[in-house]
């Protein structure tokens, strides 16, 4: 049975901080947090908080017809995408590309779509709804919109597991080259939560925060939500060296459990296994880990779950791990969250540098662990771990390598 090593050779990125990996970098680096006032017109909600992709106009992207088929989520997912496949040097067109998978998560699919035509049928009372409604709004609309705008004929597919749905497509993406099924896999996720009725559901929720997103911290007072896109181009190693490829870094395996427990709760002994099987898989001992970007969502029981989780599997090692939450600085993108932060784990490999959980205050007395609070660490990162936790007790973490 085949077992071939993953490389990652290309990486892109929308997010609050902006609409390509530079400014996306940038803003982890010097610990920017992209989180402001919520200012999207949408009246009648209680979220004073948001981390929106900035200055970003649909038209500059794509043309009147393309827009008339494409949700805001598959909008990012396709600008992501693009760059990731420009980033990896290669070309829509190319054998390369065309064999390739696109294996795309969200969390929550065409959002956008579903609201505009509930708008129309029930607040506007029409009793007609754009005729490409559905091939618009689908869960894998933004798979099928990054395989028609790409070029990409291979397998392609949509992925839904809530906040670890990311993880969950660059994990099917990395089982898929292991096996030998393909050689070239372009996988992450998109979303795009900003639509009246998401927004009251979260609200519902009582999780957010309309102070700031602090994670880890005593004085936390919950998530921020935020909108993007993450994608990664996944090469063979083979494959990766004889086209010159250049290798941000090695992904060398993952730990999936799902905790069978409370919809909402997350369970210590589920991430803790699944912290455990990623370990297991990689082959990695855990005194190699350097750092483990955290699912860190400032919730209450999120932060010390995922601490206690860490403390027992690395044990006193615990005390020698940093560990970190960009979601300190580009929100909660939900199922693009994972996507997003496996991109900030492979930079800081790539570049030596541990971004920082931007702003800290004071930890929590239950939450003992060296967070890199409020500025990036330089620091050689041999070793990483993204860890996605989801609603439902979906369990997803990803180990890296640096690559040699």
């Amino acid at each position: 049975m085949l077992n071939r090593r993953v490389m990652v050779t290309g990486l892109g990125a929308v997010s609050g901080s902006g609409l390509n990996v530079s400014s996306f970098w940038a803003a982890l680096k010097a610990g920017r947090s992209a989180i402001k006032p919520f200012d999207l017109p949408i009246d009648n909600i209680k979220i004073s908080l948001a981390a929106t992709v900035p200055d970003f106009d649909p038209n500059k992207h794509f043309s009147s017809d393309e827009l008339t088929i494409l949700d805001r989520y598959s909008q990012l997912a396709v600008i992501a995408a693009q760059e990731a496949v420009d980033d990896a040097g290669l070309v829509c067109g190319e054998e390369i590309l065309t064999g390739a998978a696109a294996i795309i998560g969200s969390g929550c699919g065409g959002k956008h779509t579903d609201e505009a035509t509930y708008d129309r049928l029930y607040k506007q009372q029409r009793t007609r709804v754009h005729p490409l409604t559905i091939p618009k709004g689908m869960p894998s609309a933004a798979a099928s919109m990054v395989s028609l705008h790409l070029g990409i004929k291979g397998p392609a597919f949509a992925l839904a597991s809530a906040c670890a749905s990311g993880s969950h497509a660059i994990i099917q993406g990395m089982s898929m080259i292991h096996s030998g099924m393909i050689d070239v896999a372009l996988v992450g996720a998109s979303d795009a939560p900003f639509t009246y009725g998401l927004l009251k559901s979260w609200d519902a929720l009582r999780v957010l925060s309309n102070d700031t997103c602090r994670p880890f911290c005593k004085d936390r007072s919950g998530l921020v939500l935020g909108e993007g896109a993450g994608m990664l181009v996944l090469e063979s190693e083979e494959h990766a060296k004889a086209r010159g490829a250049r290798i941000y870094a090695e992904l060398a395996g993952c730990g999936m459990t799902s905790d069978a427990g409370h919809i909402t709760r997350p369970d210590v002994e589920g991430i803790s296994n699944a912290i455990k099987n990623a370990l297991h898989h990689a082959e990695i001992d855990l005194n190699e880990v350097n750092y483990i970007n955290a699912h860190g969502t400032a919730t209450r029981a999120n932060d010390v779950a995922e601490t206690e989780a860490i403390n027992r599997v690395f044990g006193d090692y615990a005390n020698k791990l940093a560990v970190s939450s960009t979601k300190s600085m580009h929100g909660h993108a939900l199922g693009a969250s994972s996507a997003l932060e496996l991109v900030a784990t492979t930079l800081a490999i790539h570049h030596g540098v541990i971004p920082p959980t931007a702003n800290f205050t004071e930890a929590d007395e239950l939450c003992n662990l060296d967070y890199v609070p409020n500025s990036a660490r330089e620091q050689e990162v041999n070793v990483a771990m993204s860890n996605s936790f989801a609603f439902g007790g979906l369990n997803a973490v990803i180990a890296l390598k640096k690559y040699s």
